[in-house]
């Protein structure tokens, strides 16, 4: 059996990554579940070369780690585990709940050492395409793998521990297995798919939720396939290298992947729209003049933040350097439109992607 850390080896042969729930039903009456050598079997990647020691563990996709002298704080990517209990949490998408709490304590005796003579766990980083990123918290995006090559990521979608979260695209690096392992969660009813989970205490709405990242992610996805196919017309605002590199020699017609952070009201009457990016210093913002805000309100752009709709923008304009970061200029009302469909929430009829996406 391949050797996993701390406490996380004995909590899977116990199989309490699937009973965060009251008694029910009887073993007999329950999915049969995969032995845990098979389960770890699913989450083997290439053992890593280069390792470093966890720090701390904040929550199951939140840890830190020391590198090369530096105290990183990392965001596991594709997944996104239930939050810890916080006085006055009242997120829909997002409530406190005794899983989370759960799943919190199992990561951290996950990474915890079996004895104080041991020292501390050491891990191995993996990136998508071997390029660092960063969110725009300054977290490192990145699998965290052990050192008998345990991808961390995936084993908290296999043991239900999380969900697939591809709200920011699908996995760049192992999608279809991440596919697999949510489906095999799922069907052995583990962690946040057990239907006893949380019973009696606040649940999160996977059932809206699921089907709200993958039309994020079908936004993503397409935009993706045209960036591949010109890497300097197609770029997305929170890739700010990208941004630099297509602007290296002058301004470039562009269409930007976007989410909106905030609004600005200027002195003249116009609205600077500030998007979401990987780096606050080097963020993009449009400017929307006076004497178009009322043609742009049809855009609905101050909602468009909220849960359960298609989030993401694609914006054509000229792209060049501005005081504050970059700016996307020459920007008019038919250059704004949704990069996808509208999810398709149960109980509300999805739009089509023909009626939403216009394609240059």
């Amino acid at each position: 059996m391949h050797r996993i850390p701390g406490t996380a080896l004995s909590l899977l042969l116990l199989g309490l990554a699937g009973a965060s729930a009251p008694a029910g039903p009887s073993p007999q009456e329950r999915p049969p579940q995969a032995a845990p050598t098979a389960l770890l079997a699913d989450c083997m990647v290439e053992k890593p070369t280069e390792l470093f020691p966890v720090a701390w563990v904040v929550d199951g996709d939140t840890i830190h780690v020391d590198r090369d002298g530096k105290r990183e704080k990392l965001r596991l990517l594709s997944i996104d585990t239930e939050e810890k209990y916080m006085p006055k949490n009242d997120s829909e998408t997002k409530p406190s709940t005794r899983f989370g709490d759960l799943t919190a304590g199992w990561a951290q005796g996950f990474f915890m050492p079996r004895s104080p003579s041991e020292g501390a766990v050491e891990v191995g980083l993996r990136f998508p395409g071997g390029v660092e990123a960063r969110d725009p918290y300054g977290r490192l995006l990145c699998h965290v793998v052990t050192s008998e090559g345990v991808d961390f990521n995936l084993l908290m979608v296999r043991t239900g521990l999380s969900p697939y979260f591809n709200k920011y695209g699908n996995s760049r690096i192992d999608h279809e297995r991440f596919v697999a392992a949510q489906k095999a969660a799922m069907a052995e009813q583990r962690g946040i798919w057990d239907p006893r989970t949380n019973d009696g205490g606040s649940r999160r709405p996977y059932d809206r939720l699921l089907p709200w990242w993958d039309a994020r992610a079908e936004a993503v996805n397409a935009h993706r396939a045209l960036a591949a196919s010109d890497p300097m017309r197609f770029l997305a605002a929170d890739e700010p290298d990208q941004l630099s590199a297509a602007i290296a020699k002058g301004p470039r017609e562009v269409t930007v992947l976007a989410l909106i952070d905030r609004f600005f009201e200027e002195d003249d009457g116009s609205r600077t729209v500030l998007l979401r990016g990987g780096d606050k210093r080097r963020s993009v913002r449009v400017s929307i003049p006076k004497e178009l805000r009322g043609a742009m309100e049809k855009l609905d752009l101050d909602h468009s933040y909220e849960d359960f709709r298609q989030n993401y923008f694609l914006i054509d304009g000229t792209l060049q350097m501005g005081a504050r970061g970059f700016d996307l200029v020459g920007v008019g009302v038919e250059d704004w439109r949704l990069a996808g469909p509208e999810p398709a929430i149960p109980g509300r009829a999805p739009s089509s992607p023909a009626d939403l996406v216009r394609r240059r």
